[in-house]
């Protein structure tokens, strides 16, 4: 079975300023790697189908969806936070974005593909029940992951987050929830500083320094992620896939490079093998140097297909 790779033209209509990190150009820089390498050969590339409101509303509130329906802008810009900005796009974009993760669950269940990656933006996993924030308006993973577990009967799943900044918004949507394990690692300190603590029993979230390099980050998630992932035995694995971990990434300081990615990757992958029929969905998260986040997500997308 191919994977499907899921992404929507609203995606790059959404932009928050010619300044901001957060642009169009990161899937492009995508997109055009997956090109130069030959890997699109191997993907079937679709468009998603929007989110609806009952699927916004699994996880987030009602007066929240409204607020940012009020405050979308006919035209121009207009701020939630200093960093996250709607254009007229941006609802539109981030239906879509959560969408895709609907979308990818369902055609992975019904043995349609062997996984999925979502190309979308904009990103997901800081939003929280009711507030928009790091560059993010609905938490695409934490939709997904509700969708799985309404609509699937499912009883246990994993998320995995390798971005550079705590997924926040995800560990408060799941926290607690014991259908759910999160395993992430993240700098620390750094944005957004929301973690909890003492965390959750089912949050295996660990900060770790400025400077630390892949293969440190790889025995972590041989000596704690993975046995606690082999012992929970998901039925799906999802992945909020952030790419600014890359050493040459500026949003953050910390030492991954491509071939660090893949390694997680096939870790997952063999999980997913071993306990989840290998039923995988990845989104993409942050990553902001063009030329690293194309060859990063390409070796994920890579050993997401098995090539």
């Amino acid at each position: 079975m191919e994977t499907l790779y899921i992404t929507h033209p609203e995606c790059r209509l959404h932009e928050m300023g010619s300044w901001h990190p957060e642009c169009p150009e990161r899937l492009d820089a995508l997109h055009d790697r997956l090109l130069a390498s030959g890997l699109m050969d191997y993907l079937d590339e679709r468009q998603a189908v929007p989110a609806r409101d009952e699927d916004i509303l699994r996880v987030h509130a009602a007066g929240y969806l409204e607020a940012l329906r009020r405050h979308a802008p006919e035209s121009g810009y207009s701020p939630i936070d200093a960093d996250t900005i709607m254009n007229p796009h941006t609802l539109a974009a981030a239906m879509a974005a959560a969408g895709a993760g609907i979308m990818a669950v369902d055609a992975v269940m019904r043995k349609e593909y062997a996984n999925a990656f979502c190309a979308v933006r904009p990103p997901g996993h800081h939003a929280r029940p009711a507030q928009a924030m790091g560059f993010c308006f609905f938490n695409n993973v934490a939709v997904a992951i509700a969708h799985a577990l309404e609509k699937h009967r499912l009883s246990r799943v994993a998320v995995i987050d390798f971005d550079v900044h705590h997924g926040n918004g995800t560990e408060e949507m799941f926290s607690g929830d014991s259908r759910v394990l999160m395993c992430s690692f993240y700098q620390h300190p750094f944005f957004p500083n929301l973690r909890q603590d003492p965390p959750a029993a089912n949050m295996v979230n660990v900060p770790v320094e400025a400077y630390t390099k892949g293969d440190a980050l790889r025995m972590l998630v041989s000596d704690v992620w993975m046995p606690r992932l082999r012992a929970f035995r998901p039925e799906f694995v999802f992945i909020s896939a952030g790419f600014d971990a890359h050493r040459e990434d500026e949003m953050g300081q910390l030492g991954m490079v491509e071939q660090d990615y893949a390694w997680i990757t096939d870790q997952l992958v063999d999980l997913a093998e071993e306990t989840a029929h290998g039923r995988i969905v990845s989104f993409l998260e942050g990553g902001y140097a063009l030329s690293a986040l194309g060859r990063s997500a390409a070796v994920h997308i890579k050993s997401l297909a098995k090539l």
